[in-house]
């Protein structure tokens, strides 16, 4: 049994992130059309999604392959009183059904890792027009030498996590320029994500006592919390804006 989703459901967002990262990425994007399309790629329940609608004068398509998370972004969108600058689309990343030069701008909050980050900015470079914007939060190790501990939880969790400066160096290889970067705050990963996702593990625990796989799960997504408590000056998320070169 996979718990993920029932682990995530009430969660308001699907990674580390709050408004604040959101709307300080977003003021990055500094010659935007004054009615540009964008596209929230693994939009989750869309909590970035609403900030950016109350952002700009055009119109944003948000992506998931999680039906529940489309509809509880249409309701919230609908109390955000801005459903009509929001439509959805349940997908799959791997397959966005988008013609060339399509989108003014591309956002993807802390699901980029899914289809890789070089692979992500290499594929999604061909939807936006010219001079258009890429904005991603992607998990990097801030320090070299990270401990061994985190290390190797991270080398299994995520094989593709690289270091901040590594990923500048990809951003340019691809074809971009680097119009900013900043580290999300602790409090970015912990009142938004691990907090609720640490109450929620406690209620499952209970819920799902004696089955051993779902404690096993469960077991892992607190050791990845106990991880950043010990270890948050080692990694993090790292906000990268970009512009077609």
């Amino acid at each position: 049994m996979d718990i993920f989703f029932e682990l995530h459901r009430d969660v308001s967002r699907e990674a580390p992130g709050d408004n604040a990262s959101t709307h300080k990425a977003f003021t990055l994007l500094s010659n935007l059309p004054h009615r540009p399309l964008m596209l929230d790629v693994g939009c989750g329940p869309g909590e970035q999604t609403f900030v950016l609608a109350k952002s700009i004068g055009g119109h944003i398509i948000a992506v998931d392959t999680h039906q529940p998370f489309l509809e509880r972004l249409k309701r919230n969108a609908q109390k955000a009183a801005v459903l009509d600058k929001v439509s959805t689309l349940q997908t799959s990343m791997f397959a966005l059904p988008f013609g060339e030069q399509t989108f003014d701008a591309i956002w993807s909050e802390g699901a980029i890792y899914i289809i890789g980050f070089p692979e992500g900015l290499r594929i999604w470079r061909r939807l936006l027009k010219p001079r258009g914007y890429v904005a991603v939060s992607e998990l990097a190790w801030l320090r070299s030498r990270p401990p061994t501990e985190a290390a190797s939880f991270w080398k299994v969790a995520y094989p593709g996590m690289r270091t901040r400066e590594e990923n500048l160096e990809i951003i340019r290889e691809s074809g971009y320029r680097n119009v900013g970067h900043f580290v999300l705050t602790a409090e970015s990963w912990w009142k938004n994500y691990y907090t609720p996702l640490e109450t929620r593990i406690v209620s499952l625990r209970e819920k799902y006592e004696g089955n051993v796989e779902v404690n096993r799960q469960l077991d892992e997504a607190q050791r990845e919390i106990d991880l950043y408590r010990q270890y948050a000056d080692w990694y993090g998320y790292v906000f990268y804006v970009m512009q077609m070169a």
